[in-house]
């Protein structure tokens, strides 16, 4: 059986007391609290031909990379040897830099990308350290089908962040939309659906 591993997104800042300001300053509703999305209901899209995990990541309202790659480390000799990585925003540089630095042991049939920043030269926000290599190269030996979602309204990382990766990434294949924002919406079709015809 595939595995779909789901790394979700996050927020970084550069020093503690940004991440503190932040905490203080930010406007909590409860809806917050109650969001549902696409990654929640997965399991259920995809069926039962697939089995999802979608692993917490440490303290994704600050994140550090080094703390996500252990956490990676220890999930990884878990998993089985035919892998669908998915990183949504953070998470998608997150998969991108790690397979870029890491040989991996497992053999990963697909790598999709969704709304994933490259830098922040063109954002209001840091990545700290979740800073890409130069080459990309071993990314594409290894991430298998490379497939990249970006949304041309998406308030959080800029849609030029996209054509980035896609210069980078010779063989990775685009999917744009038009109204998706950052992709927080409850369904996700179209992923389900190349997910299905990737290992069909």
């Amino acid at each position: 059986m595939k595995q779909v591993i789901i790394i979700h997104g996050g927020d970084t800042f550069e020093t503690y007391d940004e991440y503190l300001s932040f905490l203080k300053n930010f406007e909590v509703d409860i809806s917050y609290f109650k969001k549902k999305g696409w990654k929640n209901s997965f399991q259920e899209k995809v069926g039962n031909d697939f089995e999802v995990i979608a692993p917490k990541m440490p303290n994704k309202e600050n994140a550090k990379y080094l703390e996500w790659k252990i956490w990676f480390e220890k999930i990884l000799p878990q998993l089985n040897n035919e892998l669908i990585l998915i990183g949504h925003s953070l998470g998608g540089i997150f998969l991108a830099k790690y397979l870029s630095e890491n040989k991996l042991s497992k053999k990963v049939v697909a790598t999709l990308l969704v709304a994933a920043p490259f830098d922040s030269s063109d954002a209001e926000y840091t990545l700290a350290d979740f800073v890409l290599p130069d080459d990309l190269t071993l990314f594409e030996e290894q991430g298998g089908s490379i497939i990249l979602y970006h949304s041309k309204d998406d308030p959080v990382v800029p849609f030029v962040d996209l054509n980035k990766y896609i210069a980078k990434l010779k063989a990775a294949r685009a999917v744009v939309f038009e109204d998706r924002g950052h992709f927080n919406q409850e369904n996700f079709p179209e992923i389900v659906l190349d997910i299905k015809n990737i290992s069909g």
